[in-house]
């Protein structure tokens, strides 16, 4: 009869206790998580076959937690797990750890670390939603709808879409490498992009771009926006518009609450803004306007663009549906879930989708998106000059001035053909009212 070495019996002693140990912590977890479903009666039939589920689960943590070669902690261990249960959910649904959460919960205020790009999957792709402007990576070159299949050097190809979006942020100053493929041109190009700290403005350019037409580009919804918005239309009523184009092209979401308090500004109150469905659909949201529209009395005309995602198209789609506003551009991206942020015990969170959205006339975006009133493909932008003098017209400048101050008077700007389609449109609609009040003004003296 032959005898194992003693330190063979030393070992086997200690992993059998340490299987004891995680197998008592791990029964306790599992008792837990019963208690925890049991309480939620969509679990209650299921609860029998949730124990053996999550037994293998146990059994699993335990051997790795007694065998594997190196000591692993628990915690990484659940966290592995739970990222590996988002994963199988696939799209947007994603684990937060404490840092990740404190960034994305920071995002939404207006800061964060990166190179400047939203992303989202399209056709289970990593694709760029929309290139902030001023940022590292407008810089670089890199533009919405370029295809990401690799972030230094590793494919993206079934990679979870938070483990991506880790990759692409980081501390300002670091570097990271990001390949694409641009369908336009068929090629793959690698971009070296340096990380900053990106601070996202989501009202931008404010002004009167013609007559008495406003223009305000709203690049994302945040906690903000509404506030900042209201006090640059503000600012433009006091110069004189009556018409305003709201630019939403590249304008990837944001939060729902957002979206919604933007179309509180423009529609009357009591009308339906989106509303929600989960599984359940007994649990059906409904979102109505609740204030008398403040700038009910502005002529209103949103661009959208293939890459206008999420709050930019429940945005767009209230006021089409609504008739509150004419929709310009091209259809959107299709993002028609909501993914709800449920914060855990220890500052984790699980980002997870929960319901579908809805426009007002019932229509799910999901992979469809919402299709313009004035469907304008856009084309390449080009320079042309513009009198920065609206008093004088081109002819009595020259005849005037010499040609050096005539050369001062005239300044670069890009020609925008949606923009242009946008001003078009909303002049269309000032003369329409404008002969529609002289006739009952004539109607009135000749009766």
């Amino acid at each position: 009869m032959q005898c194992a070495p003693t330190g063979f019996l030393e070992v086997s002693v200690r992993v059998i206790k340490k299987r004891v140990w995680v197998g008592v912590l791990l029964v306790f977890m599992v008792g837990t998580a019963l208690i925890a479903l049991a309480e939620n009666k969509r679990f209650v039939d299921d609860s029998e076959e949730l124990f053996k589920e999550i037994q293998i689960f146990a059994d699993s943590v335990t051997l790795i937690g007694a065998d594997y070669i190196e000591s692993v902690p628990l915690k990484d261990l659940v966290y592995g797990a739970i990222g590996g249960m988002m994963r199988t959910l696939g799209g947007y649904n994603q684990f937060l750890d404490p840092e990740s959460f404190e960034e994305i919960t920071v995002e939404t205020k207006g800061e964060f670390g990166g190179v400047g790009i939203s992303v989202g999957m399209e056709s289970g792709i990593l694709t760029v939603i929309s290139t902030m402007e001023d940022t590292p990576a407008f810089s670089a070159g890199i533009k919405p709808g370029d295809r990401i299949v690799k972030i230094d050097g590793k494919s993206t190809r079934g990679a979870a879409f938070d483990e991506s979006v880790k990759k692409l942020r980081g501390a300002a100053g670091t570097k990271v490498t990001i390949t694409v493929f641009r369908e336009k041109t068929d090629k793959i190009s690698e971009f070296i992009v340096t990380r900053a700290i990106i601070k996202l403005e989501s009202v931008k350019d404010p002004e009167i771009i013609e007559g008495d037409i406003g223009y305000i580009k709203v690049s994302e919804f945040q906690e903000k926006t509404v506030g900042d918005l209201d006090k640059e239309i503000s600012k433009l009523n006091k110069k004189g518009m009556k018409s305003l184009i709201l630019d939403l092209r590249n304008n990837p979401g944001g939060l729902l609450d957002a979206a919604i308090e933007v179309s509180d500004l423009f529609l009357e109150k009591g009308l339906l803004i989106v509303y929600i469905e989960g599984r359940n659909p007994a649990q059906k949201v409904e979102f109505f306007s609740e204030k008398e529209a403040k700038y009910a009395d502005i002529n209103l005309a949103v661009i959208v663009n293939k890459t206008s995602a999420s709050a930019a198209e429940i945005f767009a789609g209230a006021m089409k549906d609504n008739k509150r506003a004419l929709v310009i551009g091209t259809r959107t991206f299709g993002k028609g879930s909501v993914q709800t942020v449920i914060p855990l015990g220890d500052k984790s969170a699980l980002r997870l989708t929960t319901a579908a959205y809805f426009t007002p006339r019932g229509d799910n975006l999901r992979d469809k998106g919402i299709d313009p009133d004035v469907y304008v493909e856009q084309k390449e932008l080009v320079r042309e000059k513009m009198l920065t003098d609206d008093e004088e017209d081109e002819s009595r400048i020259f005849e005037k001035a010499e040609p050096s101050a005539a050369k001062e008077k005239i300044t670069d700007r890009i020609y925008d053909n949606q923009l242009h389609t946008a001003v078009s449109v909303l002049k269309g609609i000032d003369v329409f009212f404008e002969r529609t009040e002289k006739s009952k003004e004539t109607a009135n003296v000749t009766s």
